[in-house]
């Protein structure tokens, strides 16, 4: 998915660079892409709360418990957490930018700025 967000991305923003792009064409077909992207996004912060209470939890058996039969699952579960975490990162701050360039297409295509209502 890594690939294909930035692949993505390098498309969209070779399309702003062109002046000949059917920018109306464009804004429905990020528009359609931004949603199957914010699915994905949110599958993956699902998975990663839920890695993220599965090694809480275990490491609270341990503390508890004692049974040091279980930090090797514990250390396999944080070792899968770390990087779950840095890929929702790269979605999360990759489909933010996919919002900025879907206000870019939309301003080219209706000729007024989306963004007024931040300058204020």
């Amino acid at each position: 998915m890594t690939k294909y967000l930035t692949a993505y991305r390098a498309y969209i923003l070779k399309c702003l660079k062109d002046d000949s792009t059917d920018f109306e064409r464009l804004l429905d077909y990020h528009r359609e892409h931004i949603t199957f992207f914010m699915h994905e996004r949110f599958i993956h912060l699902i998975v990663m709360v839920l890695f993220a209470l599965a090694t809480v939890a275990c490491f609270l058996v341990i503390a508890v418990t004692e049974k040091v039969i279980l930090i090797p699952l514990a250390a396999a579960l944080m070792c899968l957490l770390i990087p779950y975490i840095k890929h929702y990162y790269f979605l999360e701050n990759t489909v933010q930018a996919l919002y900025k360039d879907y206000e870019e297409i939309y301003q080219r295509v209706y000729g007024y700025p989306t963004t007024d209502w931040r300058d204020k």
